[in-house]
């Protein structure tokens, strides 16, 4: 079948697409920037990439008309904006309209479970996009209603792993009572891969949760059980729910407008409804709470890590076009360079730059960097939480800490990188070892500030004094470190940083 696919991006859509290929599939991914959309290369001959906007129908006049099927993956957790619910069922009408021009035959809606009467917007939300897909797509609706979703990377599961993890004491709001039915992310793929083409799950809603019925609070003290931990939580009743998105917010590494979401909707229970259930139309298996969490560890501890909450653009403050930053502004610019040479493997030397950030820290006084992320959190910022996918490997489009992977070129050994951190004004630090004529390398740090304005200007020139310390020890610690060969040429003094407008 020929199937289009939306939201190849996130999440969901980036474990899925290989899954729709395996299974002989043709799958074209609609995006909003095709510079963003990475697969693994045994799935690109199957793969074809359109770009269009879903909020901008004209976008879309000429994407093809072949498709068969439909994955409709587009929503966000990290939406708040208040047209946000009006956006949301406009994208979904614009994706109808282009597909009652095609040869579609039916469409596939990952949702919420939505049983509740007081709904948090998100789940309104939600049940409204599908309204808008069931009266106005002539292709039958095929909608799988999930509850928490339990996965490596999932932001349910490593917002629970943040808790467990750093909290040996928790204070918690009322909302931790909420019952759910967890959902391990290998189970969603298996639905969404047997209501494909199924003439039984046309045109119907299920609900789809996994054997546990349990409160968030005996899913933290479960994970607690699993890792070995010992942990108390109390719940009191006086954290409002904005009280407790700041809570989550400052400690765990989710933004604050998907803190927002998942504390309002975390007040709804998610239990499956047993006359929506999906078990009688598809019957399956599904892995214990236990089970799904030790599998994504398992992930993590292997470096396995598919895709994450934080690989879509919603999880930082990068606009949807980012990739219009990968050529480094040469005007109306402030910079740092630091350079040097040495001997040793320059492949060993690029492993050290990839492995730059997460648990391996910054090379140098992490301590100042882990303040930066912290004041970045206060003001509303991504923080250094996030980390890595992966602990050493890096894509185009990953998040590393507060930066985003705009090139990852290992062939030319460049690394650039754009901040998602708040600043007066936009930054890039780019990582590049280039070749010098008698067989040694030069690892070249350039840090790259555009200000906004005079208050750009102040915080670039207040941070000097920092920069020749954290500037000058990383590009140093990045070639020695790790290896008794790790040994700099001696060279003339390093090259002052360059301060240029």
């Amino acid at each position: 079948m020929n199937i289009l696919l939306t939201g190849a991006n996130g999440y969901i859509g980036q474990r899925l697409l290989p899954l729709l290929v395996q299974a002989g599939h043709q799958v074209t991914c609609l995006v909003r920037d095709a510079r963003r959309v990475t697969m693994p290369e045994a799935v690109r001959q199957q793969v074809r990439v359109v770009q269009g906007d879903l909020l901008r129908p004209d976008s879309l006049v000429d994407l093809p008309l072949d498709v068969e099927a439909a994955y409709y993956l587009v929503h966000s957790m990290s939406g708040h904006d208040k047209d946000f619910f009006r956006l949301e069922q406009e994208s979904a009408h614009n994706f109808a309209q282009y597909l009652n021009r095609t040869t579609a035959r039916q469409v596939v809606y990952l949702s919420g479970i939505a049983n509740d009467r007081a709904l948090s917007v998100h789940l309104r939300s939600r049940k409204a996009v599908e309204k808008v897909l069931r009266k106005q797509a002539r292709a039958p609706l095929t909608v799988l209603r999930a509850s928490i979703i339990i996965g490596s990377g999932s932001a349910s599961f490593e917002i629970i792993r943040d808790l467990v993890e750093k909290l040996p004491v928790m204070v918690t709001p009322r909302w931790l009572n909420s019952r759910c039915q967890p959902l391990g992310i290998r189970d969603v793929m298996h639905y969404l891969l047997a209501v494909l083409d199924n003439p039984a799950c046309q045109g119907r809603s299920f609900d789809v949760g996994g054997p546990d019925v349990l409160t968030y609070r005996q899913m933290l003290l479960e994970l607690a059980r699993i890792r070995g931990y010992r942990r108390y939580i109390f719940t009191v009743p006086v954290l409002t729910p904005r009280l407790s998105s700041w809570w989550l917010y400052l400690v765990t590494s989710t933004t604050f407008s998907l803190a927002q979401s998942l504390v309002e909707s975390l007040r709804n229970d998610t239990i499956v409804d047993p006359a929506r259930s999906i078990e009688a139309v598809v019957p399956h298996a599904c892995m214990p709470y236990r089970a799904a969490v030790e599998l994504a560890y398992q992930r993590i501890e292997q470096n396995e890590v598919v895709s994450s909450w934080s690989d879509a653009l919603s999880s930082g403050v990068m606009p949807p076009a980012y990739m219009d930053h990968i050529q480094l502004p040469r005007h109306g610019i402030l910079q740092d360079c630091r350079r040097l040479r040495f001997r040793r493997d320059p492949e060993a030397v690029r492993r050290n730059v990839w492995q730059i950030g997460g648990q391996r820290g910054w090379y140098k006084v992490d301590w100042l960097w882990r303040v930066r992320g912290l004041l970045d959190k206060l003001v509303g910022g991504v923080g250094l939480r996030r980390g890595r996918r992966s602990p050493t490997d890096l894509r185009a489009g990953d998040p590393l800490d507060f930066w985003r992977v705009l090139v990852a070129d290992r062939a030319a050994r460049r690394l650039l990188l754009y901040a998602e951190m708040k600043l007066p004004g936009e930054a890039w630090l780019q990582f590049q070892i280039l070749p010098n004529d008698d067989g040694t390398h030069t690892l070249e740090q350039l840090a790259v500030f555009r200000p906004r304005g005079l208050a750009g200007r102040l915080y670039w020139y207040s941070l000097v004094p920092f920069h020749a310390v954290i500037f000058r020890g990383m590009v140093e610690n990045i070639v020695e470190y790790d290896g008794p060969t790790a040994r700099a040429l001696p060279t003339p003094p390093p090259p002052q940083p360059e301060h240029s407008t």
